[in-house]
């Protein structure tokens, strides 16, 4: 989940947005909850919200602002860790079925030896707000060597298959190197069928998984993750996003493909970590966008394309979050390549995860025991006139990472003085790519980085009193 400590780096700090373009609003002021860790709805006719409580518990309640009825419907407090600050009851996805089967999965932590556990549960016949705590299947038992890193999330697939988020196995710098060996589960995403049990187990394995065929186990979908922290599906392209908490320098967001390998122990972000029996960087897929931690952040939350009708200028966007400094951003991913990014907003609490209802609106589960809703108040909405515009965005470069030169992107909705600039790891200027100014429209620059050497570099944008800055690797 959260990482422990925090390593001070010098690094150059990101400017960003101030403005509040959402507002985070109680969405259920007559509720609180203890450690909320994430929030969903079943598959079924319902109006209902279901919130995972780290400490075991799961509540149901209508999805109604005005409710004051809540219900626990699974207790799971004599089973999930009750201790730590990264174990407990961690994950919970709904059978596609599941108005006719009643089935539904978690992830949680045991209180024994702190291993993770995927467990199928069956709802009781004739109360839909009450499982059946005796009807537990276990499908996999997963051993932890530590206690943190224990990854968390279960979803269901547009192909029907349950996703199983898996941490590196925890510490610090993944010591047993376990999420780059493919006879560990730890440090992986897995995919497996629970339709069709075969083998012996309480599941399948998908046609289509890697490793179905040998060289690594068969229930890996991809590799090299450190603590996929909340991952997602956009129920329109079928892309899976998710958010990877970094060790002490990056926070990133990667899009997940089955086969790739995303890099750690080797790689935090764009930037080498520990190479020591490492392949070439080809071998490995980088973010699609990441930020530098401590300054930026330091635990990244990952969100929802927005699919709702509350923020209109928000749909199809990617929604994300920094567990530590609240801070929420947006990107847009059209055909591999991010624009239109930047913050939309900080969250009143830290944001432990985010969720959807059946009507694809956005919540925040806060640390604080609220559950927030995402409301509009960017401009044109309440008019308020120290709003950013919509419409100003500086897109990631591509490609990335490049050998010698990348292109970088940038929008203008209004007629508008732009400094486009190149700064190292210390914040050093080391080229001004555009200082001049432009009329409403789209742009490219070029920067052609021969004569540098290999590195992480950041381009930073100024056009009125929009600002935004972006990473992006030199790799020769």
């Amino acid at each position: 989940m959260k990482k422990l400590s925090l390593i001070l780096i010098s690094t150059f700090i990101i400017s960003l947005p101030v403005s509040s373009q959402v507002s985070f609003v109680n969405a259920f002021p007559n509720l609180t909850f203890s450690l909320p860790l994430f929030l969903t709805y079943p598959p079924d006719n319902t109006n209902r919200i279901f919130v995972v409580q780290q400490r075991g518990l799961i509540r149901v309640f209508p999805n109604d602002s005005t409710t004051t009825s809540i219900q626990t419907f699974l207790d799971l407090t004599n089973k999930a860790s009750q201790s730590g600050s990264e174990r407990g009851l961690l994950g919970l996805a709904f059978h596609p079925n599941y108005a006719t089967n009643r089935y539904f999965y978690v992830n949680y932590t045991r209180q024994s030896d702190g291993a993770t556990v995927i467990s199928r549960f069956t709802t009781q016949s004739g109360n839909p707000n009450k499982a059946d705590s005796l009807s537990e299947l276990i499908l996999m038992t997963i051993p932890q060597p530590y206690s943190n890193h224990n990854g968390g999330m279960v979803m269901f697939g547009l192909d029907g298959y349950l996703y199983i988020g898996m941490g590196d196995g925890g510490s610090a710098g993944d010591p047993g190197n376990y999420a780059q060996n493919n006879n560990s589960l730890l440090g992986k995403i897995l995919r497996i069928d629970v339709n069709n049990p075969s083998g012996g187990n309480n599941y399948g394995i998908p046609p289509g998984n890697p490793f179905i065929g040998g060289g690594g186990l068969p229930e890996i979908w991809c590799t090299g993750m450190r603590n996929p922290w909340r991952f997602s599906q956009d129920p329109v392209t079928g892309t899976i996003y998710c958010g990877d908490v970094g060790q002490n320098a990056w926070e990133e967001i990667d899009t997940l493909w089955v086969g790739k390998n995303y890099g750690w122990r080797c790689y935090e972000g764009y930037a080498p970590y520990n190479l020591s029996g490492c392949g070439p960087p080809s071998n490995y897929t980088f973010p699609i966008t990441a930020y530098a931690n401590p300054s930026v952040g330091y635990s990244v939350t990952g969100g929802y394309v927005y699919r709702g009708t509350r923020v209109p200028w928000l749909v199809g966007r990617y929604v994300y979050g920094d567990y530590g400094t609240r801070r929420v951003w947006k990107l847009l991913l059209n055909n591999g390549v991010v624009s239109d990014s930047g913050m939309i907003g900080i969250s009143p609490a830290q944001i432990m995860s985010f969720g959807v209802d059946k009507n694809n609106e956005l919540y925040i589960c806060g640390s604080n025991g609220i559950i927030y809703k995402f409301l509009n108040t960017a401009i044109g909405i309440n008019g308020d006139p120290n709003l950013i515009p919509e419409g100003f965005s500086l897109h990631q470069n591509y490609p990335n990472p490049f050998n010698p030169s990348t292109k970088i992107g940038f929008t203008l909705p209004v007629n508008s003085h732009v400094k486009i600039s190149v700064y190292d790891l210390n914040g050093r200027e080391m080229e001004v790519l555009i200082n001049d100014e432009k009329s409403a429209g789209n742009y490219t620059v070029e920067w052609d980085a021969a004569n540098y050497a290999s590195g992480v570099y950041f381009y930073k944008m100024v056009a009125g009193r929009y600002t935004d800055s972006r990473k992006m690797v030199l790799m020769k």
